[in-house]
């Protein structure tokens, strides 16, 4: 048994064929993320980008596709004068967006009680 058979994950594409009952146990690391398919889950990125969105479909990379994306991404400008750091958060909201997987620093499922 290969790395990559123990951590298969659905296609892109795949996702009704995704779906494990939630009496079921999370066994690996991407059974986790299998729960949360159609679900509002958060995802944190690199440089400060944090997203919320609807999980339509992932990989074994982490590359995922999110619906209805609000994405929050935090700026932070220092004053040349006063050396001060400016902290800003730009918000935009995003129909349908593909997230590289080499980018994502955490992925949170949506709070379940089983």
């Amino acid at each position: 048994l290969s790395i990559l058979h123990a951590f298969a994950a659905p296609k892109i594409g795949k996702m009704s064929e995704a779906k494990i009952s939630a009496s079921q146990t999370v066994e690996e690391p991407l059974d986790l993320i299998k729960l949360s398919l159609d679900e509002r889950i958060f995802v944190k990125c690199r440089g400060g980008r944090v997203l919320r969105g609807r999980l339509h479909a992932y990989d074994t990379h982490l590359n995922m596709v999110l619906g209805k994306v609000t994405e929050e991404i935090t700026i932070i400008d220092i004053d040349e004068e006063t050396y001060e750091e400016n902290v800003r958060v730009e918000k935009r909201t995003v129909e349908l967006l593909f997230v590289r997987g080499d980018t994502v620093v955490l992925v949170s499922p949506p709070l379940r009680t089983f």
